[in-house]
């Protein structure tokens, strides 16, 4: 009975979630110092576009690279490149990172070159109109001491990436030109088809498509119906470009048959899916509108149904449609929503960071606001033993499905595994996830 009233007892109201001493630390300190300039301001290369005219535009695409099996008309085929794209991206910095000497050897960098959204969710806390997007300067300061250090995933963030659809671009074909594997979210109002035309011409290999609901809502407007043509068109031209698409889905309150109709339409493309459990912010956020009575937030009385809702995501996952999530994170959902401890050995601040839009440093996402230091670009100031005492506190409050999954391969055993899963299969995608 004791156990019973603890699981259904009110969660406490409060503006963050992780512990206040740990709280206190991340957000006493003064305003960040940001990237100090060094001579004149440097400026990204013009793209050249088109590299492949014959790809651009509403065309039907040649037989080498679209379905063949009839059976299956969203199947496709990885060429050479494409699987060279990826080893170098993750395959390669991942080999260098467990041999050479250090703690700092970034796999992935989240290069944030917004802070604020052209839409209003009211779960999320991550961005601020009031901020100005990333510089040239910046973005080529931070992509060249990248590339130094090793790192070869370039994952763009936001607010909403796409707000600047040139400034993207040049991002995009500079990564790209130096090596980059480069991940492009968005919640896909601005994806027209001459932007993922020029994004996927300059070499993005992954659209992150964020999706909460089919129709448009208040709360939830992340919703597929206002974007259908701009997603039909992306998923039939990564079969020209050579980028992969998946759904990126938060699971709310509210939107729980969302998920499921949105599982089924992705595997009905033959995309991928992502899931996260709806958060409240880890620290304080001044200007978040929606903190109190949110009505995406999960409370305890919706654990039974979000506990139905996540077996049935297991049974697909099991039964082979495209996730990105492991069976056994997709179960420690149940157990996070509940606030039990649980510990995943993450590697911010070792193997992922994020870069601010002014050019500063942080370990991860939910500590983008911390006004810590840990340096900026080309002086990064992490600190093994400041990382672990602040995870001990911060871990318990954290579900990235991101960093997740990196520490999760970052097992060798299981890391090789999957890549001899792939090996055994031509590198041509499994099904399913990484545990099995």
């Amino acid at each position: 009975m004791d156990a019973q009233r603890r699981e259904t007892a009110p969660i406490e109201k409060k503006n963050f979630r992780i512990d206040v001493q740990v709280h206190d630390v991340l957000m006493g300190q003064p305003a960040r110092p940001g990237l100090e300039p060094r001579g004149e301001p440097q400026k990204l290369p013009e793209p050249v576009f088109p590299q492949h005219p014959e790809l651009a535009g509403d065309i039907e695409l040649p037989g080498s690279v679209w379905p063949v099996d009839p059976a299956n008309p969203y199947a496709r085929r990885w060429s050479a490149p494409l699987i060279w794209r990826a080893m170098r991206g993750w395959l390669f910095p991942y080999l260098k990172s467990r041999v050479l000497p250090g703690d700092f050897h970034p796999i992935i960098a989240y290069l944030f070159t917004e802070w604020k959204c052209n839409l209003d969710c009211h779960y999320c806390w991550a961005f601020d109109n009031r901020v100005k997007g990333m510089t040239e300067d910046t973005a080529k300061r931070a992509i060249d001491w990248l590339h130094e250090t090793g790192c070869r995933v370039l994952a763009l963030m936001g607010g909403e990436v796409l707000l600047r659809p040139k400034f993207v671009h040049k991002v995009c074909y500079y990564a790209a030109k130096k090596g980059f594997w480069i991940y492009v979210p968005t919640n896909g109002r601005l994806l027209r088809p001459d932007v993922t035309d020029r994004l996927g011409d300059a070499g993005v290999a992954v659209f992150n498509l964020a999706v909460d609901s089919v129709e448009d809502r208040r709360e939830l407007p992340k919703a597929l119906q206002p974007i259908w043509p701009y997603f039909e068109y992306l998923v039939k031209k990564q079969h020209a470009y050579g980028y992969a698409v998946f759904f990126n889905i938060n699971i709310t309150r509210i939107n729980l048959e969302d998920v499921r109709r949105l599982t089924e339409i992705a595997h009905d493309y033959g995309i991928a899916t992502d899931y996260h459990i709806n958060e409240s912010p880890m620290l304080a956020q001044e200007h978040f509108q929606h903190a109190a009575d949110n009505s995406t937030f999960i409370t305890p009385q919706d654990w039974p149904k979000v506990d139905e809702l996540i077996d049935w995501l297991i049974e697909r996952n099991l039964s082979g449609y495209k996730m990105v999530n492991s069976v056994y994170r997709l179960n420690e959902m149940k157990a996070f929503m509940r606030g039990k401890v649980q510990d995943w050995s993450c590697r911010a601040g070792h193997n992922s960071i994020i870069i601010r839009t002014d050019g500063t440093l942080a370990p991860c996402f939910p500590m983008y606001s911390a006004t810590f230091d840990w340096g900026a670009v080309e002086e990064p100031r992490f600190d093994r033993a400041q990382l672990e005492a602040m995870k001990t506190a911060c871990q318990p409050h954290c579900f990235s499905t991101l960093n997740h999954n990196l520490a999760y391969c970052y097992d060798a055993r299981r890391a090789l595994r999957w890549v001899l899963k792939q090996a055994l299969r031509g590198f041509q995608g499994t099904s399913g996830s990484f545990d099995h």
